[in-house]
């Protein structure tokens, strides 16, 4: 049974992932709509796991990637996927930001950036 999920490059939908369980693998194939000028890498979440899926590669209408892994590396879904920059790097937590709650993660914020994680603004911290 294959399963559509929109791709999203800073809370835009770029494109879609075709996600197909076999067996004890994902099979993934993403195809996405990108200007030619900075690679993208696509990430896939699941609840608290991430994985970097790999480069989105020229094709013929667009940018695409193939890949298949096993399930346990990511979980059983419902899953994220996200095109970034390849050169961000992707160690490290997320942590959202909420206006009315108190932060407790002052003290790594020099190590921190922003990012915006499915609409909810965070920090990334290594």
């Amino acid at each position: 049974m294959e399963e559509i999920y929109p791709v999203v490059l800073g809370g835009e939908k770029i494109g879609s992932a075709a996600v197909t369980r076999k067996g004890l693998y994902l099979k993934i194939l993403c195809r996405c709509r990108l200007s030619a000028d900075v690679l993208y890498k696509v990430l896939a979440s699941c609840g608290d796991r991430e994985f970097n899926l790999g480069i989105l590669v020229p094709g013929e209408d667009g940018f695409t990637l193939e890949t298949s892994f096993p399930i346990k590396k990511l979980g059983d879904g419902p899953y994220c996927f996200r095109a970034v920059p390849r050169h961000i790097s992707t160690d490290g937590k997320f942590v959202p930001i909420y206006p009315e709650e108190p932060f407790s993660y002052l003290q790594k914020l020099k190590q921190a950036y922003l990012e915006i994680r499915d609409g909810q603004i965070g920090l990334r911290i290594p």
